[in-house]
């Protein structure tokens, strides 16, 4: 929805733990106003509302109209009705990930969004994290990718397997960095606390020759997120819960002999979620591409879904 107004009225679908922290984060930005909040759960879109002076709903489509932009933090399954509602009735809508449960869903979503000229975005906040974008800045072509995102097990989020709770964020950043096709696709996982994969290995191998190894986990004893990557013109890693990296690239010395050289890269301090949201914000006042588009999260969920195609679980593997 095109706005010339200086506030932008905004609202939040899904009162859980990511819902509260992006109505947090609107009210920090002072060009948008809280019109409403909506969850079944009539106490927390209560509470919400108390806290952030606007009107609660338990039914999403009694905010139709009444919103410019809406961020959708519901359970998966619920992602393509709602925001299909939003997008029908003109509002631009930032989405959480995954886009959808299905890629048919998604399909949907994303000519809808083409359709009615609306900003469609998809809430993969590691993009936004500093030190992912500090990345930016010295990475090339990398030829090896090693990632570790290991958490340990809570209740929330396993409505879907960790492909698409944990590790699909990695799968958006290698997306954005390894510009080439996928030529085959490697996969194990277990389940073990709930009754979808809770762990998982994947072997990624693009047409350009580099071959990716993801290993996601909401099973730990204690959190990791490393990207490790590597290339002809260095090793960079990526600590995206301590949002640090560490640059290496070889240089030619004084004795005119190659050598290893830590890069200096300046990492910025800024929240990533606050950034995410800011971002979307931004593309609504401009009426401009958001940073990670419905194609962009399209683009991560097919890729998602071909792995847990291919997934071979503990029940399969002979031993």
């Amino acid at each position: 929805m095109a706005t010339d107004r200086k506030k932008i009225k905004v609202g939040v679908v899904g009162i859980g733990h990511l819902g509260n922290y992006h109505l947090q984060k609107y009210a920090n930005i002072d060009h948008c106003e809280i019109i409403g909040v909506s969850d079944t759960q009539i106490e927390q879109a209560q509470k919400a509302a108390e806290l952030y002076s606007c009107r609660a709903f338990t039914d999403h489509r009694e905010m139709l109209g009444r919103v410019d932009a809406v961020s959708i933090a519901v359970p998966t399954g619920a992602h393509h009705a709602v925001a299909r509602d939003f997008l029908s009735a003109g509002t631009d809508v930032l989405i959480e990930k995954p886009l959808c449960a299905t890629l048919e869903e998604a399909d949907d979503l994303v000519a809808l969004a083409k359709k009615n000229n609306l900003v469609f975005q998809v809430g993969f906040v590691e993009r936004f994290n500093p030190a992912v974008m500090a990345l930016e800045k010295v990475i090339t072509r990398p030829v090896f990718i090693e990632v570790h995102r290991l958490h340990p097990f809570f209740e929330r989020g396993t409505d879907v397997d960790v492909i698409l709770d944990l590790m699909i964020h990695d799968l958006d950043i290698i997306l954005k960095f390894v510009h080439s096709s996928l030529t085959s696709v490697e996969a194990v996982g277990v389940p073990v606390l709930s009754d979808k994969i809770d762990i998982s290995n994947v072997r990624l191998s693009f047409a350009c020759g580099c071959i990716a190894n993801v290993t996601a986990s909401r099973i730990s004893a204690k959190t990791m997120q490393k990207l490790r990557f590597f290339g002809p013109e260095g090793y960079h890693a990526v600590d995206t819960r301590k949002r640090e990296i560490l640059s290496l690239n070889k240089s030619t010395g004084p004795d005119g002999k190659q050598q290893i050289v830590q890069n200096n890269i300046e990492v910025g301090s800024h929240d990533p979620l606050e950034e995410e949201i800011r971002a979307f914000v931004g593309s609504v006042m401009t009426r401009s591409k958001p940073v990670v588009s419905g194609e962009d999260g399209r683009k991560s969920l097919a890729l998602a879904m071909e792995i847990l195609q291919k997934m071979k679980t503990h029940e399969d593997i002979q031993l």
